[in-house]
Formats: structure tokens, sequence, C-alpha cells
């Protein structure tokens, strides 16, 4: 192999580690999440350029964060199955790499959402950050309340999107994002308790790690898919959707929330997997009829 067929094989295979880093998947939800908050928050005809500018800027934001994550946890990663091939671990990217990377393109969200859209909706951006990287990073291994934490990071890109929208902060933003926090409870509990020997491994304190009967985990996704329900018809009672979109929202509620619920005779992990997969349909239905009966 000639030298700058090593090269350029060297920079490719830099390049994807760096996209890894940014974790595409988790980002396109965010992505969609902000979109649908500001087109619900859009008065008459879109204006794309600022749409364009509020999703470039929250994708990088939301790399950024990522990568952040990635970089405090790295040892972390290493000592779990799930996370073992990442790209630190595996020394695909230095850490030093990985670290600019993340100033980089955190910097670069921050900025086109200063200067591309508003200062309120910048501001979000930074909440968002601050708080993922020094509050819900560290907090994963001490106590099992980071969820809810994690799950107020998650509110935000649609509250952003209706601030990018609106300029203010407004019941119709407050609403999406309560929807967002209420569906990552179950939605990670879930997830909490399909990984949990993942998490043990790892030294994190999460809900399906620490419940060793998994009672606790059974209850509190229960609880909380049933909190969805009335929670995902806001939209409908502050005036951002309409009679259609509530009756959907009625329909698509119960029936996730009876996958939420996992009798004890039942295998859980079976339970668990069901939920997490009706809560990964879930979600985007919903939004997606919110658009549609916002048009």
């Amino acid at each position: 192999m000639t030298a700058l067929a090593q090269a350029i094989r060297s920079a490719t295979l830099n390049w994807r580690a760096l996209v890894e880093l940014a974790k595409p998947r988790l980002s396109a939800l965010v992505l969609f999440t902000a979109l649908v908050g500001y087109a619900a928050g859009a008065s008459g005809s879109i204006d794309v350029a600022c749409m364009i500018h509020v999703l470039l800027g929250t994708a990088l934001v939301a790399a950024g964060a990522n990568a952040f994550n990635q970089v405090i946890e790295r040892d972390l990663d290493g000592l779990m199955e799930r996370t073992k091939t990442r790209p630190l671990p595996t020394q695909r990217v230095s850490t030093a790499e990985a670290t600019r990377f993340a100033v980089l393109v955190s910097a670069a969200g921050l900025l086109e959402l200063l200067f591309g859209v508003n200062l309120l909706t910048a501001f979000l951006g930074a909440v968002a950050l601050t708080a993922y990287v020094l509050l819900y990073t560290p907090l994963k291994r001490i106590t099992v309340h980071n969820t809810l934490v994690g799950a107020l990071v998650g509110a935000l890109p649609p509250l952003m999107g209706w601030t990018a929208a609106r300029g203010a902060l407004e019941p119709g933003g407050w609403a999406l994002a309560a929807i967002l926090f209420v569906w990552q409870l179950p939605h990670f509990f879930a997830i909490s308790w399909i990984y949990r020997a993942d998490y043990r491994r790892g030294g994190y304190r999460m809900l399906g790690a620490v419940d060793e009967s998994g009672a606790l985990t059974r209850l509190q996704v229960a609880i909380l898919a049933l909190l969805l329900i009335p929670v995902s018809l806001m939209p409908t009672v502050v005036g951002v959707a309409g009679r259609t979109y509530f009756h959907v929202a009625l329909v698509l509620g119960v029936a996730y929330w009876l996958t939420c619920l996992w009798p004890p005779r039942f295998n859980q992990d079976t339970c668990a997997r069901r939920s997490f997969i009706a809560s990964i349909i879930y979600l985007p239905t919903l939004l997606a009829f919110l658009l549609i009966d916002k048009l």
C-alpha cells in the first residue's frame, strides 16, 4: 500500500470514528423533535432558512454533548459489552482528538444558534449541553435519579425548535417538552432493565441495574406510561393541535401503556424489550400526527 493510500485510509477511519462519537442515530431523534417544535410553533409559512439554522445548530450541540460524554466515560465504556467497540475504548481516536472534536462542534453549534436563530434558543442549547456533560454524565455513577436529569435535557430540543419559531417560551413549547420528558422515563427504564448486567459491570447506578427483583422498574414503567397519556393530550389543550391529534394521541397512549404492563409471571426481559420497541414506535408516530394535524 502506497503512503498516499495509507494516509487516505487513516483519514477515512479517523473521520468514521469522529462520526461515531457524535452518535448520529441518537442525534437524529433530537433533530426530529426540534423540527416538530419548530413546525408546531411556526405561524403562517415556515422560514426555511431559520429552520435549517436551528436544525444545524442543534445537531452540532448534540454531537458535541455525545462526544464529551464518551470522553468522560471512555474507561467505563471499555467494561461494557454494548459500548466496548466505541472509538475511544478501541483507541481508533485519541482522547485529545475526541476532546478537540467535542469542543469544536459544540462551540460551532452554539454560535450557529446564536447568530442564525436567536439568543434564547442558543441559551437553551447551552443549558442542554452543560446539563448533559456536567450533571447527567457524572450522576450516572452516583444516583438512579440521573435519568430525571437526562430526561430534562432530552426535553429541550422541541422547546428550542419552538423558541426558534416564536422567540419566546410559551405553553405550546412547554407542552411538547413535557411529552419528551415523560416519554424518556419509561423508555430508558426499560433499557436499564434490558442492559442491567452491562450497567453493573460499568458501575452505573441505573434503575434496572440496582433493582434486583425488577419490581420497582416494573412499577415505574407502568405508572409513567400511564402519566404520558394525559401529558400527550396537552398540545390540544393549549391550542397547538386539534381534535384529530387528541383522539390519535389517546389511542396511541393507551396502546403504549398496555405494552408497559409487565405481569410478574411473564418473562421480564421479554416485557422490557416489548416496551422499548413500543416506545420507539410511539413517539415518532405521535409527533408525526401532531405535524399532520398542524398542517
